[in-house]
């Protein structure tokens, strides 16, 4: 492969944090990034403390990873629902003011960067299977400064949403497990026929 030239385009600062946490720049993670950012346009949302903002998402893709780090949700909170339908849709709610935005992905990926020859040779390269690693990066280094030239309505549909506002996160107290021994949320825990409470594990 001829030699490459070097990749020039600036990273916004509240993308850097999302490529701090996630560990690397990639298309999936600029997905979630415009993701989030235009929910919180749209919805007037800051970073959720608590649970004032909910995610759901359709995959469990890099994209989550920005849907965390702007929006502030989590699966540890409540407030991050992973749906892994393998679908580029996502749905962004305000308990506040009980509105929600849908996400979708609107067609198969077209680049439309300066180096379309090298991109299409790279990408041919990458679903063949014979890319090498550093490849593979450009590959996704160009595809990630394609994706973040272009606005959001070229790559995204976007609807308000009619949601029924998930449940805040479940709280109930831990019992042992009758079999094993361990702490278990007694919610989650399985009444066995002799009448005592197993973890799921156990029951199964």
């Amino acid at each position: 492969m001829k030699e490459t030239e070097t990749i020039h385009f600036k990273i916004p600062d509240d993308l850097k944090k999302c490529i701090e946490f996630h560990g690397h720049l990639c298309p999936g993670l600029v997905y979630g990034y415009l993701v989030a950012k235009a929910a919180m346009d749209l919805l007037k949302i800051r970073r959720s403390r608590d649970e004032e903002v909910v995610a759901i998402s359709e995959n469990d893709s890099c994209a989550v990873d920005a849907l965390q780090i702007l929006l502030g949700t989590s699966t540890g909170k409540g407030n991050l629902i992973l749906k892994d339908y393998g679908k580029n849709v996502y749905t962004v709610l305000n308990r506040s003011n009980r509105k929600a935005y849908r996400f979708s992905r609107k067609k198969h990926y077209q680049y439309e960067g300066e180096s379309k020859d090298e991109f299409f040779e790279l990408d041919a390269a990458v679903s063949s299977g014979t890319a090498t690693e550093k490849e593979k990066q450009r590959h996704k280094m160009l595809k990630a400064a394609d994706l973040l030239s272009k606005p959001f309505h070229d790559i995204f549909s976007t609807a308000e949403a009619d949601c029924v506002m998930p449940s805040y996160a479940p709280l109930a107290r831990s019992k042992a497990c009758a079999a094993c021994g361990e702490m278990t949320m007694s919610s989650k825990m399985v009444e066995a026929e002799n009448g005592t409470l197993l973890c799921i594990p156990c029951a199964s």
